[in-house]
């Protein structure tokens, strides 16, 4: 397969589809690696921060020690 093709068929997700077994057979692994999560796999993510209400869910010594990190860096 074609260099061109292999990437095309990593960008487009209609072109890969139009592709037989034997095709998909021969693409290497995208070295962009996964490209979408299933929903599955975003139940089991954790982290971030839900401040869009009044109550945020990393405590204020979070945020001072991200603060005194970054300063840190900085200088």
């Amino acid at each position: 397969m074609l260099n061109e093709n292999i990437i095309r068929a990593w960008k487009d997700e209609d072109y890969l589809d139009s592709l037989s077994a034997e095709e998909k057979a021969q693409l290497p692994e995208n070295p962009a690696g996964l490209i979408e999560l299933t929903d599955e796999d975003m139940s089991s993510v954790s982290g971030g921060c839900t401040c869009g209400s009044s109550q945020c869910s990393m405590p204020w010594h979070h945020w001072y020690g991200v603060a005194e990190e970054s300063s840190t860096l900085l200088a």
